[in-house]
Parts: C-alpha cells; sequence; structure tokens
C-alpha cells in the first residue's frame, strides 16, 4: 500500500511516498524551505505543492511541529502564532483535494521507529527524543502510542521551553562544537528521565545521523540509542499513521 508522507519542520517541509507495509520509502525526499512567515496560508501552499510533486491523489499522512489534538493546532511549537486553533487537517484537505491526517512530528517519527525500525518489539516505556530546529518527543507503552508527550516545552531557567536552550538549531545558531551542545542536550536528557522514567530513549531528527559527535557527552541512567531511519523517521511515520485509520 502506497502512501504520501510529509513532514513538516522548522526549517524545511519534505514528502516522499512510502510502502506502509514494509516501512520502505519509494522515491526521494522532495524538500521545499519552509516559508520565512510560517504562517497557515504559506504553508498550506507548501504542502499543495508537494502533493502535485507526486501527482498523488488518495490519503496523506503528515507529521506537524506542534500539538495536535483531534486536528487541531494547541500550540504555535516552532511556528506562527496563528496556527493555535486551526484545524490543521482540514487546512490542507481544502488545500489540496486530498484527505489528510495530521499527528505531532515526532510522534510520526517514534511510529517509524516502533513499525519498522530499532524499536520494533521494545516493550515498557519508550521515549522518542527527535533534535532539529526543537525538540520534539514520542512516547510509546509496549509499543502503543501516547500522543502530544512534548518534553521539549519543559521551561527551563530564564527560557520558556528547554528546547530553546537545548534543540539542535541552537548548536547552529550558535556555532556551537557537538561537545559543548552535547552537555546541554544531556542536561535535557536527564530532566527526561526523571520525570517519566523510560526504559528505553531513542533518538531522531537531523542530528542523530552525528550520535558519534555527540555521544560521550551523554551520562544518563536510561539507554540512549540513534534511530536508524534517523531524518526520514518523520516521513515514514507519517504515512504508516494514516495507513492504520
Amino acid at each position: 500500500m502506497e502512501i504520501l508522507g510529509i513532514d513538516i519542520g522548522g526549517s524545511g517541509i519534505k514528502g516522499a511516498l512510502v510502502n506502509v507495509e514494509t516501512g520502505e520509502m519509494l522515491t526521494e525526499r522532495y524538500r521545499i524551505p519552509t516559508p520565512k512567515s510560517k504562517k497557515p496560508a504559506d504553508i498550506a501552499e507548501v504542502v499543495s505543492q508537494i502533493v502535485t510533486h507526486f501527482n498523488y491523489t488518495g490519503p496523506v499522512g503528515c507529521g506537524f511541529p506542534s500539538i495536535i489534538r483531534h486536528g487541531v493546532c494547541k500550540s504555535q511549537g516552532n511556528l506562527h502564532k496563528s496556527w493555535v486553533g486551526v484545524k490543521v487537517d482540514d487546512l490542507f484537505t481544502e488545500a489540496t483535494g486530498q484527505p489528510f491526517h495530521v499527528i505531532n512530528d515526532a510522534d510520526a517519527a517514534g511510529c517509524a521507529c516502533m513499525n519498522y525500525g530499532i524499536g520494533k518489539g521494545e516493550k515498557g516505556l519508550v521515549i522518542m527524543i527527535t533534535i532539529g530546529t526543537g525538540l520534539g518527543s514520542g512516547a510509546f507503552f509496549n509499543g502503543e502510542l501516547i500522543p502530544n508527550f512534548e518534553l521539549g516545552q519543559i521551561p527551563y531557567k530564564k527560557y520558556d521551553k528547554i528546547e530553546s536552550w537545548a534543540a539542535g538549531s541552537v548548536k547552529d545558531k550558535k556555532n556551537m562544537s557537538y561537545k559543548k551542545w552535547g552537555k546541554r542536550f544531556n542536561k535535557f536528557l536527564n530532566y527526561v528521565d526523571l520525570i517519566v522514567a523510560p526504559d528505553l530513549i531513542i533518538l531522531g531528527g537531523g542530528a542523530s545521523k552525528d550520535w558519534t559527535e555527540f555521544k560521550d557527552q551523554i551520562k544518563v541512567d536510561t539507554k540512549v540509542i540513534p534511530a536508524v531511519l534517523e531524518n526520514t523517521a518523520g516521513i515514514i511515520g507519517a504515512a504508516s499513521a494514516c495507513s492504520k485509520l
């Protein structure tokens, strides 16, 4: 079964066709930079361009960088404040003419890892952390998704949310070494360990492919491993979640 998966990020919006039975991407990723405004109408236009690029008709799975409840955006995340209250699946359906199923982006990445990747068969509480513009997190108990587990929103010192201090984008913006940034990220992981006491932490997102660069800075009681799917997990997981409706 072939489904289009789309992953909306703070810097780029990516899509690909996915075989949801095997978890394989059937095409190369097609990426368009996230519009600078990050407003609903502008992002909906890019989503429409991606659907058109693949000449695709049918249900679309979409990972979205914010809390999504019953299709409605509950927090602006790293996007524009006008997203709050928008029924995202309806907006994208109207823009493309195709039915959309929208879930949190870290939940989507987690679904990919738990269904097809390194998390498959893992029991207990597994936390997926996606490292990118922000710090997304997805939670799974015995393989079942617990939606909108946004640990990157924890306040930290003068910051409204800890991802503003420890996300991958902060490393890039401040031109930090992996060693220096890794210590910040380790602080975040220790908060995750303290608050939810997971059995396993899986790291995904763009920075996960550089795990060897910062793994020596990670000192946390819980086992931490990189996601094999790395930066394609959001696309694959979004398509997978859509197929289960």
